[in-house]
């Protein structure tokens, strides 16, 4: 699926928004993900075994937000015309806009749903006649990946394959640290630098799709 320099670079620029989103998240969470589902399914896990039924229905309730954002990008991605990647980019800048300004008006839960639902929509982005999509907000798969190809180079297969997922994780760890600084520094109100580059990357895809 990254078979190009366009979609290498906007699936790099995407991660890159998703570490950075989901590190902001599990600061403002205390130890909870908005985008790493896997996480809170291991974390739900331990809870109930614990008898901790509160942090379990906290983890439940972040995973049933990021399905419903998951189905909310499919059905925008089974939608006709060019113009599907900008229209996700455009509702996911929606979404990280209205978690902001939930936060400024002093509704933080209402603003991690939202950021949760936005990281769910994200991975329709690669979404293509119907199928699952490339996962843009985790990074399991890509370093499985990275491991398939180093074999496949070893084995006489193409000597770079591994280069364009690791691209991607390099990009995800780079967004962690910037948002981890970014909520250091303002807290949550740091959403609207990840707003706002989804807003563009939904204008220069969009401008890509014209040309």
């Amino acid at each position: 699926m990254l078979d190009s320099k366009r979609d290498i670079s906007l699936a790099c620029a995407l991660s890159a928004i998703a570490g950075y989103v989901d590190a902001i998240g599990f600061l403002q969470l205390g130890g909870l993900f908005v985008s790493f589902m896997s996480g809170n399914s291991t974390r739900m896990g331990v809870s109930l075994a614990a008898g901790q039924w509160r942090p379990a229905l906290e983890a439940l309730g972040l995973i049933a937000l990021f399905v419903m954002g998951a189905t909310g990008g499919s059905l925008i991605a089974r939608g006709r015309g060019k113009h599907r990647q900008p229209r996700l980019l455009l509702v996911e800048a929606a979404l990280l806009a209205a978690a902001a300004i939930c936060y400024a008006f002093g509704l933080p839960n209402v603003a991690v749903a939202a950021i949760v639902m936005a990281m769910g929509l994200e991975n329709a982005v690669f979404q293509v006649d119907g199928g699952a999509g490339l996962g843009l907000t985790y990074m399991t798969g890509a370093l499985v990946k990275v491991g398939q190809f180093i074999a496949a180079a070893l084995s006489g297969g193409p000597r770079f394959g591994w280069v364009p997922n690791l691209l991607l994780w390099g990009a995800m760890i780079a967004g962690v640290v910037l948002g981890g600084l970014a909520y250091h520094w303002i807290g949550l109100t740091a959403i609207w630098f990840a707003a706002g580059a989804a807003l563009a990357l939904s204008a220069i895809v969009a401008a890509a799709s014209d040309q």
